[in-house]
């Protein structure tokens, strides 16, 4: 590999704020910033990338430019590091944070694009001057014309020679950290399709399509049909075939919105999992940001039900009482301690929404950066707070109540070990319905879901959703 790997570079200090007066081109200056903020103050890229899209007033073309620059460097960047690493003959923490971000950055462009090789090396020469000392701008430029010497085959090639260990080599070669891919590999074995892992893990690094749900008795399915194709599972849902799907939303009032399909599926399963007797009292638990909220607020519209919904967080109440503007009517929103709602409204609801805090690994097509900043001792944190929220939603159901366990998580550890605890403490008051029977009978198509049928991990892969785990379960 010494042939490949360029020897000069900085050491290590923190990050800059690119320099304005230096010519950058905007799409590329908008991901870089966007990359920054994410490695040095745990932004997310997909609250953030809109509005700095906006503040540059990037062209629809220069928009969706920085768009695959951001979320395809921070998808691939643990491959991409390991190839600097090659290159440079050094770990990736040795490199000023600054030029690495432009490294991943250039790496994506060379490597997973159609950029033109001068182009991406030249401008990000120019970025590198603008966030680190001059010194730097030699080193950026060595370490990309290396990369651009190789095709991306070849570099795959030489980064699985240089790794031991199976799940170790899927992990740098799909960019997920190992415990990931076990984790992932674990939860598709429970089903008897460990032979999936490797679609899986393209799935996760594969732009996800835009879906949208046209909440029930707001918008008609013809009023919606111009907005583009149906979904193939959710019987509310439509994929954007172009455009802003912001302006789709304005045009709308809210009544048409921004939801994946899982999510979509997760609510009916709870709406629909049995016809809705009017005067009848819903929960959503854990309702931030608000998406599921609104598809339950429609739907208890309909059916002459009620909803409230409780979001601990006052940040995340306030994009609850958003999102619920769109829909007619008053829903409060709690900003209850949700472990304590069971001692304060015991046995008060007929149907409850737990959508728990979980990892995220289920929306990793969304949220790349996720992947990086969880690790093993996350989950077993949670996993605790799950099952304390799972008893108090327990509680806070009437007898006959149905509530609705959901993560946007298939990490065994955050779905039937959650469950299962709680199957063991609640006994005989607790019954399992059957969960991928209910959803069969909503969705518009036949969901091919594993498992014993009382409960259903939607995968990415199979589904095109995000990996949604769903378990219904019936208060004796």
């Amino acid at each position: 590999m010494s042939d490949r790997r360029q020897n000069s570079g900085n050491s290590a200090r923190p990050a800059r704020a690119p320099r304005p007066q230096q010519s950058v081109q905007p799409a590329r200056l908008v991901a870089y910033e966007v990359i920054a903020a994410v490695r040095e103050s745990d932004s997310y890229a997909n609250l953030l990338l809109p509005s700095r899209i906006q503040r540059a007033r990037l062209n629809s073309a220069d928009a969706a430019l920085a768009t695959e620059l951001t979320y395809g460097t921070l998808r691939m960047q643990g491959f991409y590091d390991k190839v600097i690493e090659l290159v440079a003959d050094r770990t990736v923490d040795k490199i000023d944070p600054a030029v690495l971000d432009v490294l991943r950055l250039g790496a994506h462009q060379l490597l997973a694009t159609r950029v033109a090789t001068h182009a991406a090396v030249n401008e990000s020469v120019a970025l590198a001057s603008q966030v680190a000392s001059r010194s730097a701008t030699g080193f950026t430029n060595g370490v990309l014309r290396t990369i651009s010497r190789s095709s991306l085959e070849e570099w795959r090639g030489w980064v699985q020679d240089e790794t031991e260990g199976t799940d170790e080599k899927l992990a740098v070669l799909h960019s997920h950290p190992a415990w990931v891919v076990r984790a992932l590999r674990t939860a598709l074995e429970a089903e008897g399709r460990g032979a999936e892992l490797e679609q899986l893990l393209e799935a996760d690094n594969a732009a996800p399509k835009v879906n949208l749900a046209a909440l029930p008795g707001l918008v008609e399915s013809a009023d919606a049909a111009g907005l583009g194709d149906a979904n193939h599972f959710s019987p509310i849902g439509f994929e954007l075939s172009g455009g802003d799907p912001l302006g789709v939303t304005d045009r709308f009032g809210g009544a048409v919105r921004v939801q994946d399909e899982g999510s979509q599926l997760a609510a009916l399963a709870l709406s629909r999992a049995e016809p809705v007797q009017p005067g009848e009292r819903w929960l959503d638990l854990c309702a931030g940001p608000g998406g599921k909220a609104a598809l339950l607020a429609a739907e208890a519209r309909l059916g002459e039900a009620t909803l409230i919904a409780n979001e601990l967080v006052p940040a995340r109440a306030g994009l609850v009482r958003n999102a619920l503007a769109g829909v007619p009517g008053d829903v409060p929103v709690w900003e209850l301690d949700g472990t304590t709602i069971g001692a304060v409204h015991p046995a008060e609801f007929d149907r409850i929404l737990l959508d728990a805090p979980c990892t995220g690994l289920g929306a990793l097509r969304r949220r790349p950066e996720a992947r990086w900043r969880k690790s093993p001792g996350d989950v077993a944190e949670l996993s605790v707070l799950q099952g304390k929220l799972f008893d108090a939603a327990f509680q806070a159901l009437k007898p006959g109540g149905i509530l609705a366990y959901v993560t946007c998580s298939p990490h065994l550890g955050e779905t039937l070990g959650t469950l299962n605890g709680a199957v063991a403490r609640w006994g005989d008051a607790l019954e399992q319905l059957p969960t991928r029977d209910i959803l069969d009978g909503i969705a518009a198509n036949p969901l091919d879901i594993g498992g014993n049928g009382l409960t259903a991990q939607l995968w990415p892969h199979r589904h095109g959703t995000d990996a949604m785990f769903i378990a219904l379960v019936r208060k004796r």
